[in-house]
């Protein structure tokens, strides 16, 4: 290898800024490691990861001895460990798993003891009497339940760009619309073929989500395993709804499945959801009227008041499923690769324990990097119900989406920094702007000002120079 292209080489590229890249990419730059994250969309969190139900899981109910739960039990521990520090929510809701059936109900003895097994050693039985109780706005038809207290209600977008923030704000580097097209190990380093050029790096993380089996099968010509979309539909609630319920309900999961959730939302909503639809697209989640018809009547079979509040928002998301149940992660020492494939609905809460791994992994390859002595810690903004928001603080400029209650003074700073947003898609997800009742139909247009040669990918309607 020249002299200049040793210098321009990284210690490790990470394909992939959904929040199990961005929290590998943390964990790297942290310990030392020289990282680029490589990102074929306009903005991170693009795939998998930008449609999910936001709690944070203790694991209670994963494969007793499995990679998925090891990684969430450490992911959720040191989410509670370094949330404050980079200034993220944590809604302290619990969540009680609820028996409809008799079959279910002769269950829940089974998936306590499981729970028990997989270090949750809190969960307990409760009646139904004892269920009604808590949760008084519940259907009277529920049978009997148990209650896991340290599940817990997150922002699931504040996440990810934590991670990923932190990583930037100690070296790392973000390249965006940069896909990777082909890749060759000559024995000591990769080289990438980029959509946005060619980029050196010792070590590769593919961490690509629903296309990971793809970016394995280019870069060493086979996969182990194969991506199966798993297809989630949401309904969210007006935020009148968020009062109906206190905990996150769960109900008994399926094989394949967690099931319909009923929970509130750090924003102040209420969701149900997902469903899960296997299907062969990996870049488009269609809505479809009659399951989202479906989500509403299940809803409201749990939480019969929910008959009478309005649905103010739809959407879905895709999961990376694969023929396998447990995560598919491991190492080629060969060429100095790490596959991290198969992470389904559970990546939010695991993603910070598969950053340890994963790096565990790493150190296994025979590379030694020297961790920062004294890494910056900075926090993002705070757009969940959890906290003060800006709308709240004087010097905010006014609100612009009034449903959500962000102001201008959160987009001209969401719209600065190292991860600024390329795409009104990105925007949202750092502001909440237009995921209201409204959906934008009101402050469009003023947004649409106000981005206007911010953004990469402008938005569809914004005003021109007349």
């Amino acid at each position: 290898m020249s002299r200049s292209h040793a210098q321009s080489c990284f210690d490790v590229a990470v394909v992939g800024a959904g929040v199990v890249g961005c929290a590998i990419a943390r964990r790297f730059t942290l310990e030392g490691a020289k990282v680029i994250v490589l990102e074929k969309a306009p903005d991170i969190l693009d795939g998998a990861s930008k449609g999910n139900s936001g709690i944070l899981h203790t694991g209670f109910d994963a494969p007793c001895g499995s990679l998925e739960q090891s990684c969430i039990a450490s992911g959720y521990s040191e989410y509670l460990d370094i949330r404050e520090r980079l200034g993220l929510p944590l809604i302290r809701s619990g969540a009680l798993v609820l028996a409809w059936t008799e079959e279910e109900e002769a269950r829940l003895p089974e998936l306590m003891q499981q729970a028990r097994d997989n270090g949750v050693g809190d969960v307990e039985a409760l009646t139904s009497d004892e269920i009604l109780r808590r949760e008084p706005n519940l259907s009277r038809r529920v049978r009997a339940g148990f209650c896991v207290p340290r599940e817990f209600i997150i922002d699931p977008w504040s996440a990810p760009h934590a991670y990923l923030l932190q990583a930037l704000t100690n070296g790392a580097e973000l390249r965006r619309e940069c896909e990777v097209l082909a890749g060759q190990f000559d024995g000591s380093a990769w080289r990438l073929e980029t959509s946005a050029g060619e980029i050196a790096a010792t070590c590769v993380i593919n961490a690509a989500g629903l296309y990971g089996d793809l970016v394995e099968q280019t870069l060493r010509g086979a996969s182990d395993f194969h991506i199966r979309p798993r297809k989630g539909q949401f309904v969210v609630y007006d935020k009148a709804a968020a009062g109906l319920v206190k905990s996150i309900l769960l109900p008994v999961p399926s094989a394949t499945t967690k099931g319909i959730v009923v929970c509130r939302t750090a924003f102040g909503n209420l969701l149900v959801g997902p469903t899960a639809e296997e299907q062969t697209a990996r870049d488009e989640a269609v809505l479809v009227p009659e399951t989202l018809a479906q989500l509403q009547e299940r809803g409201t079979q749990i939480v019969p008041a929910l008959s009478g509040i309005e649905v103010s928002a739809i959407y879905a998301g895709l999961r990376p499923a694969t023929e396998f149940k447990d995560y598919q992660i491991r190492a080629h020492r060969e060429i100095n690769l790490i596959t991290v494939g198969g992470i389904r609905s559970t990546g939010l809460s695991s993603a910070l324990g598969i950053a340890r791994h994963v790096f565990s992994q790493y150190l296994e390859l025979g590379h030694a990097p020297h961790a920062l002595t004294d890494p910056i810690w900075p926090t993002v903004a705070q757009i969940s119900e959890a906290g003060e928001r800006s709308w709240q603080t004087p010097c905010n400029d006014g609100v612009v989406c009034h449903c959500e209650r962000v102001t201008r003074a959160e987009i001209e700073a969401a719209l600065e920094g190292p991860l600024a947003p390329g795409s009104f898609a990105g925007l949202k997800r750092k502001t909440r702007v237009t995921m209201g009742r409204c959906q934008g139909f009101y402050c469009s247009a003023e947004l649409a000002r106000l981005t206007k040669d911010r953004l990469k990918h402008p938005m569809s309607g914004a005003p021109d120079d007349r």
